[in-house]
């Protein structure tokens, strides 16, 4: 399966997807662009699709896990505690699809300022 490359300024994390309806329809749309958000312990990107909430949606996720919260319809990454989290946990504001993982270190998001350019790409 394809891979997802986020760029952000100097910051790239690949993707590697799982196989799952999420997963499917943002590999279907790639490749766009879109603005970020931030928020305390992650950062949102605005995604051009549409996709329902899957049974195995949850709002605490590990590091390294990627997220599409269907509400608003975003991609998420938390790389560390948020206003919702409970002592050193990763909590998304609300439940959320894990469609992919990754091992680059997604603790140098916390340098993205909101309104960056977010390029979303496949890559083999």
């Amino acid at each position: 399966m394809r891979k997802v490359k986020i760029s952000v300024g100097k910051v790239v994390i690949v993707i590697d997807p799982a196989d799952t309806p999420t997963a499917h329809a943002i590999l279907a749309v790639l490749p766009f662009e879109t603005r970020a958000t931030t928020w305390p312990g992650e950062v949102y990107f605005q995604a051009p699709l549409h996709a329902d909430r899957e049974e195995a949606a949850r709002d605490v996720v590990e590091l390294g896990e990627i997220a599409f919260r269907t509400e608003g319809q975003v991609i998420i990454i938390g790389y560390g505690p948020t206003p919702c989290s409970e002592a050193d946990e990763i909590r998304l504001a609300s439940h959320a699809n894990i469609w992919g993982r990754t091992n680059d270190d997604v603790t140098a998001l916390a340098s993205i300022e909101a309104g960056d350019l977010v390029h979303f790409e496949a890559v083999e």
